[in-house]
């Protein structure tokens, strides 16, 4: 939910495209900093999968050892043909061509048993993800972007998804495969084995310098593009506006100045990560010519045969090969971290508290003492509220812009929580209620609407999941819905696509009041609620209203009086202050704010 009333209180943080230097804001994102930390989290997922991964692992060792014996039946095939060794050649080459099928059957399977571990382990990591957010604190989500929250649960989860389904088996068949053969050739002959693994420590070197580059420039490229996803999608939200202040050509350059960025980091990762394969190449060559020159040294001084050379060779290519896609796939694992790190990140943020006792039965007088609020601290936007709601009394908050009448609202809500003083219903501090029980026992209606893309029935029963057909009904005749519900193509059952953009504003709100009235609550909040109606069906919903207000406590905020001269009580703030309290008539013979606000409204009186 966005605040009005905190951006009133600083113009530039209103979420209008082209208002803000968006950079700032996601300046604010910070990301783990611990690569083995987020490894050991990564593992945890798949400690919870352990057939998966076993049968993984088997299917990769099953592979490695097809891959790694294949060569030596190929050397004893040539030590046969050149006649210094015995043996059925026949045979020897079934049960080579036998182990090199059953490698690629492994293969096979190896990519089949990662892919399902791959989208195993997602589904619970997106799923906590989206658990987690939907128990964030209010606060989280008006200080961060929306697209790089959205970017965090699809482009840095879908990373990770690649990364298990095609760099991870790529890592372990790798690292077995290297064992292996180093382990064969080292007992073939130790002296070419050493040679060959020379050219190791230039690899390792090479990896090392390139890596650090790839790792710094994939994570820049994961901000970026979280911040580019929250451009377009502040840009599609507020649409309407853009084009309404010609703000097509700002947005657009803000954009290709994203864009740009996002460019240039993801060239230089991809370059850092591409040049790996290349050195890779030219290190390998290095050993086959080190393999060349002695392995026909060692075989003319006796030491070991043509067919041995030849399987070096195989052994040479195969040890090389897992290191090159190790050096590959090196890029892709870093991208893969950083997302981890952002998708923790999301995670490791405390839920909002939801703990308390239940709200008492009974009247819902509604006090607030010497209550101080701060968004920001050091800049209070509420100082020494005091105010009474007595049960069932209509208290209408009015005021400038950015005089704290929303915040009120969000307090009470427990949106935010107060930085001192006291706020309770019926004398129960609402500290000590858990947010669950407050928030069904307070229903609002915000002047920004909200509908989900569902039917109509059901965007009306998420007011209560307890409500009856009949109360939804009663609902919908005391907010003058039913005519609106009826033109509608399929009535109840019309779906409300793109959250209701199909009907107007004044539709929506209408529908949105409804669902307030299906909640049944012991105290209504209406924030600007009949703000897009006509003056026709806003006569009418403040008709429905005083008869659903007689038993309830309602606090209304309003801008336009001819809503709340019929308030029990008109409390009129400033600066986050009361500086006045009456009923319509006491204020307007006070001649005070109050009366410079109803002059402004009814009798053009400039102050």
């Amino acid at each position: 939910m966005k605040l009005p009333e905190k951006k009133d209180q600083n113009l530039a943080a209103r979420n209008i495209p082209g208002m803000m230097n968006r950079g700032q804001r996601f300046a604010q994102v910070e990301y783990a900093e611990n690569a083995g930390a987020t490894l050991r989290r990564i593992a945890a997922y798949f400690g919870r999968e352990k057939v998966s991964v076993l049968a993984m692992l088997a299917v990769v060792v099953f592979g490695t050892v097809c891959g790694v014996y294949a060569p030596s039946l190929q050397s004893n095939a040539i030590d046969i043909i050149a006649g210094v060794r015995e043996g059925g050649l026949t045979q020897t080459v079934m049960w080579m061509l036998a182990l090199y099928l059953l490698y690629s059957v492994s293969q096979l399977l190896q990519g089949l048993f990662s892919a399902r571990l791959s989208q195993r382990i997602v589904r619970r990591m997106r799923t906590e993800l989206f658990g987690k957010l939907v128990d964030l604190p209010i606060r989280y989500m008006d200080t961060h972007s929306h697209g790089d929250v959205m970017s965090r649960m699809t482009n840095d989860v879908e990373n990770i998804s690649t990364t298990i389904s095609q760099s991870l088996p790529s890592l372990f068949s790798g690292v077995l495969t290297i064992i292996g053969t180093v382990a064969v050739m080292l007992w073939y002959c130790w002296q070419l084995a050493l040679l060959s693994c020379a050219t190791v420590l230039l690899t390792l070197l090479s990896t090392k310098v390139l890596s650090g580059r790839v790792r710094k420039f994939s994570r820049q490229r994961q901000a970026l593009l979280g911040q580019l996803n929250g451009t377009v999608e502040e840009m599609v939200s507020g649409y309407h506006t853009v084009v309404a202040y010609n703000h097509q050509s700002a947005t657009s350059e803000e954009f290709c100045n994203t864009s740009d960025s996002l460019t240039k980091a993801g060239i230089k990762t991809d370059i850092f990560s591409g040049v790996m394969g290349p050195v890779m190449n030219c290190i390998g060559n290095v050993g086959f010519v080190i393999i060349a020159a002695f392995g026909g040294y060692f075989s003319v001084n006796g030491l070991i045969s043509v067919g041995v050379i030849s399987a070096f060779i195989v052994y040479a290519k195969q040890f090389s090969r897992p290191i090159n896609e190790l050096a590959q796939i090196y890029g892709q694992l870093q991208t893969a971290i950083a997302g981890a790190e952002r998708v923790f990140s999301v995670l490791d943020e405390a839920d909002e508290d939801k703990s308390g006792a239940a709200i008492e039965d009974g009247p819902a007088a509604v006090r607030f003492q010497r209550v101080q609020f701060s968004y920001v601290s050091g800049h209070p936007v509420i100082r020494d509220f005091d105010l009474t709601v007595p049960s069932g009394k209509k208290v209408a908050l009015v005021g400038a812009t950015g005089s704290g009448k929303t915040t009120m609202v969000n307090l009470l809500m427990r949106f935010y929580d107060i930085d001192s003083g006291k706020i309770s219903i019926d004398g129960q501090d609402i500290q000590t209620i858990s947010r669950d029980d407050l928030r069904r026992n307070v229903a609002i209606v915000l002047q920004d609407t909200t509908l989900f893309s569902d039917t109509v029935l059901n965007n009306l029963k998420y007011g209560s999941e307890y409500a009856t057909m009949e109360d939804i009904r009663w609902a919908v005749c005391m907010s003058r819905c039913d005519e609106l519900i009826q033109g509608l193509p399929q009535g109840w059952d019309t779906v409300l696509t793109g959250a209701g953009e199909t009907i107007s504003q004044g539709q929506r709100q209408l529908l949105a009041i409804a669902r307030a009235f299906v909640a049944d609550p012991k105290i209504l909040i209406l924030d600007e609620a009949t703000s897009n109606v006509d003056t026709r069906t806003e006569r009418a919903i403040q008709e429905a209203m005083q008869r659903i207000m007689e038993h309830r406590t309602s606090i209304v905020i309003a801008h336009r009086l001819s809503t709340i001269q019929d308030a029990d009580m008109i409390v009129v703030m400033d600066q986050g202050r009361i500086v006045e309290c009456g009923d319509h008539k006491a204020l307007l013979a006070q001649r005070g704010k109050y009366y410079e606000l109803y002059m402004m409204q009814y009798a053009g009186v400039s102050t």
